[in-house]
Formats: structure tokens, C-alpha cells, sequence
């Protein structure tokens, strides 16, 4: 006998939870396009929604440290939810690394930027573009390179500096600055550069960008947050952020 059109329907309505939820992610600049793809997968997969805000992990602290209504925080580093599980803000025992990022140079003419970032020590280049050290994870990262490579401070007077790592990019996209520092997820998919010219950052050069997520108390009790963070550590959430250049 065949099946009514509407059993398919009803199964697929089964398989989601009985009610769907909403959940407030604040998420760090450098995890925007991963972000949005898990997100809409993760609704799709669960029926659950995660509304999303893209920022400067800094700053994101400060504005949770001020009762922000989030619930579920996804740093740029591994110190910032350390602190604010410690400081009583976030439920202690949820922090886990969800990412391990990487940095670097980038510029988008396809022959600026050579594989060894040689490019730092040319006279001609007026503007360096890096997120700000003092709130942003990548910038802090950018400002150890440099370091290393005893090059920070003839380089100092060039920089253009951006409130996050988001901003960073748009100075380099838009040619307000020739080259800059970037996370290598804004400029990577599926193994390849998407396109200009770019160093990718040897580990080496930087402590690792150990990426937290944590639960928020005003996600405590909330389901789509226990869901979102079981989520992240799925298989599918894993093969997103593989090809966006994280390590895992």
C-alpha cells in the first residue's frame, strides 16, 4: 500500500526535539564564515536556532563581565573563558578547545606576499594591517611574530590597526593596506587560498591560538545550549572547521 505523502514529514518532525530553542552565541571574528555554516547546519540538524554576534574576544568580555545576554562564548584564545569561569561568570567544567587557530600574512594582490614573509622587511610597503593586541587573540599572536623575527619596531609606524581580526582583513581587502595579518580561516577553504597572496605562519613564531568555548550562566539550563556544544564537537562540525585552516 502506498504511503500517505505526509509520513515522510511526520518522521523528519519526529526526529527533531519536542521543542525548538533559541541560543545567544558570541563568537570571535576570526570564526565567522565556520560559524555560519555550522549554524545552519546545526538548526537544520536539530531545529534548534543559534543567533550569532561576531566580535573581539576583549571585548566580548568586557560586555559579559556587564551582564550580556549570551550563552555560549566561542574566544579567540583559551585564557579569556578561563577567566570568566573563574571569575564565576561561566558554569564551571563546560570550557573545552573547539579550534586551534592559525595566522597570516596576507595581501590581496596574488604577488605582494611571498611564502616566507620577506615581504615585512620591504621599504615599500607604507600600511600593515593587524586586529588590535590589546582585545584580539590574532593581533597578540601578530605582535609575537614580529618579535621573533626582530622586526617590530621599524614596522610599528605602519601599522592600521583594527578592532578585531574582521576589520583587519577589510583594511587588506579594500587595499587601505598593502599587507596585514589575518587568521588564515578568512582567506582559506577546503586546502586552497581563496584568493591574493600569502605567508601561512609557521606555529612556531607564536604561542598556539587555543580556541575556548564556554557556557555561560544565562545558558545553564537552556537545551539548545547543550546542544550547540555537543554539536561543535561532532564530526560534522569538525570537517567545517578543518577546511576553513584550523587545526583540531
Amino acid at each position: 500500500m502506498r504511503q500517505p505523502r505526509l509520513f515522510p514529514l511526520l518522521l523528519s518532525l519526529l526526529a527533531l526535539p519536542a521543542w525548538a530553542d533559541e541560543v545567544q552565541v558570541a563568537v570571535a571574528a576570526n570564526f565567522t564564515a565556520p560559524m555560519q555554516q555550522i549554524a545552519a547546519q546545526f538548526e537544520k540538524d536539530t531545529g534548534h536556532k543559534a543567533t550569532l554576534a561576531f566580535g573581539a574576544t576583549g571585548k566580548f568580555y568586557a560586555q559579559i563581565a556587564n551582564g550580556a545576554p549570551f550563552d555560549i562564548f566561542l574566544s579567540a584564545d583559551d585564557e579569556t573563558p578561563a577567566r570568566l569561569e573563574k571569575e564565576g561568570q561561566a558554569v564551571a567544567g563546560s570550557r573545552f578547545t573547539y579550534a586551534i587557530g592559525r595566522l597570516a600574512l596576507w595581501s590581496a594582490q596574488t604577488d605582494k606576499v611571498d611564502d616566507k614573509g620577506e615581504v615585512l622587511k620591504r621599504a615599500d610597503i607604507a600600511h600593515l594591517a593587524l586586529a588590535n593586541p590589546k582585545t584580539a587573540p590574532y593581533g597578540a599572536a601578530a605582535i609575537e611574530v614580529m618579535q621573533k623575527k626582530g622586526l617590530l619596531l621599524a614596522l610599528q609606524p605602519k601599522f592600521v590597526l583594527g578592532e578585531n581580526i574582521s576589520q583587519a582583513y577589510q583594511f587588506v581587502a579594500s587595499g587601505n593596506a598593502e599587507i596585514g595579518f589575518v587568521a588564515l580561516s578568512q582567506i582559506w577553504k577546503d586546502g586552497k587560498l581563496t584568493g591574493g597572496s600569502a605567508w601561512i605562519v609557521p606555529a612556531s613564531l607564536h604561542e598556539p591560538i587555543r580556541q575556548d568555548a564556554i557556557r555561560l550562566n544565562q545558558g545553564r539550563d537552556k537545551p539548545a545550549a547543550s546542544a550547540l556544544l555537543t554539536y561543535l564537537k561532532s564530526e560534522k562540525a569538525r570537517v567545517i572547521i578543518r577546511s576553513y585552516g584550523y587545526d583540531l
